[in-house]
């Protein structure tokens, strides 16, 4: 008999060893497999209120002892980038949540709700442009503009306003209010979008944070708030129940970081402080959210030394990548977002190494129908 890399479950000699496919313990939650599905957003919130067509989508790629990650869903009315995007800030997103989750449940999965904040990412006309907000004092042409033709956003951004620093206590609470409501729904826990050029990420990374007080200059100070939201939240609801989303080496949505290893560092650093539960990180190689680089100068690897929760990556990766990453200890758990998103049976099709996968289609990825490139990708008929 051996043991399963980097956890204490048996596996039998003779049978070939699978490391996506080994169980592992995270936390208090024992996963079947390695194979997690990230956030993605799916814009089929309508009036941004979860909608039951979710239910389906969800649980069709539910496990059990797998780990789901519902799409980023905003804090607060003014936290919205996307139109049709869901939001867990009042009472009716709470209970149009509950029988989604429900339905992960019943499958066996947990299922974990992300939240988020867009700042200056954000759709004009989407709501009173004042309230837009921004960690600088000037903003730069978001990506977002770049893909608004898929997205079928209009192709113009007012300039955010500098988020006041006497306003940055409201936003941390909005974020706690929102990992409550999240855990009144039902969802195990919740992961922080920290990552992709949204709020956090926009205090985070130095080519954008420009602040002259005490969240802003030193590296220190550019964690500041991004680390008050990951406490007051982990104080909240208990640090076991929470994961963090870091995307230092990218330059989404015009977000850069003239030195993404050592923020990447200190930010690791600073969650093992709290207890995190994992951090989940996407590889330099995604530098942007559509595009992967062949070569890097940058790795992960230092930053998952320092980390001693769980640590999941992301970015682009397939079957052997991934168990490359776990049988080399690279990673714990690999997130695969639009290979899951085309195949709601990944975990069975890696289980069976077929070379049949469903391809994904980008012109569906945001469209708003219920059915279209969201719940119609086929299953592998050994599997009905």
């Amino acid at each position: 008999m051996t043991k399963g890399e980097g956890n204490d479950q048996v596996v039998e000699e003779g049978r070939e060893i699978i490391p996506l496919l080994t169980p592992y313990k995270m936390g208090n939650f024992n996963l079947s497999h390695r194979i997690v599905l990230p956030p993605l957003t799916r814009t089929r919130s309508y009036n941004f209120v979860p909608q039951p067509h979710a239910a389906l989508y969800y649980s069709q790629r539910a496990t059990k002892g797998g780990f789901l990650i519902g799409e980023a869903s905003g804090v607060s009315h003014t936290a919205q980038g996307y139109p049709n995007t869901p939001g867990i800030w009042t009472r009716e997103q709470v209970e149009a949540w509950k029988p989604i989750v429900s339905s992960v449940h019943e499958k066996g999965a947990i299922f974990f709700c992300q939240l988020w904040h867009a700042g200056r990412v954000s759709n004009y006309g989407m709501y009173d442009i004042s309230l837009k907000v921004n960690p600088q004092y000037h903003a730069q042409t978001s990506l977002f503009g770049k893909i608004s033709s898929i997205m079928m956003l209009q192709n113009k951004y007012p300039p955010p306003r500098r988020l006041r620093t006497n306003e940055i206590p409201l936003i941390v609470n909005d974020f706690k209010i929102a990992a409550e409501n999240a855990m009144e729904a039902g969802f195990d826990g919740v992961e922080i979008h920290g990552g992709n050029g949204y709020l956090l990420d926009q205090f985070l990374k130095d080519k954008v944070n420009d602040r002259d007080d005490e969240y802003g200059g030193s590296l220190e100070n550019r964690c500041r708030f991004p680390l008050e939201v990951i406490k007051a939240i982990a104080d909240e609801i208990g640090a076991d129940k929470v994961g963090v989303r870091l995307s230092p080496f990218a330059d989404y949505n015009d977000c850069k970081d003239s030195d993404p290893q050592v923020l990447g560092t200190y930010m690791a650093e600073s969650l093992n402080q709290l207890g995190i539960l994992y951090c989940h990180m996407i590889e330099p190689r995604m530098v942007t959210q559509f595009n992967k680089s062949d070569t890097t100068k940058w790795s992960l690897m230092p930053i998952r030394e320092v980390f001693k929760g769980t640590f999941i990556v992301a970015g682009g990766y397939d079957r052997n990548e991934g168990n490359c990453a776990i049988a080399g200890g690279a990673a714990d758990l690999v997130a695969y977002g639009r290979l899951f998103l085309a195949n709601p049976d990944l975990p069975k099709r890696f289980e069976l190494n077929v070379d049949e996968f469903n391809h994904p289609d980008p012109a569906t990825f945001y469209t708003h129908h219920p059915v279209h490139g969201y719940t119609d990708y086929p299953f592998l008929q050994t599997t009905i």
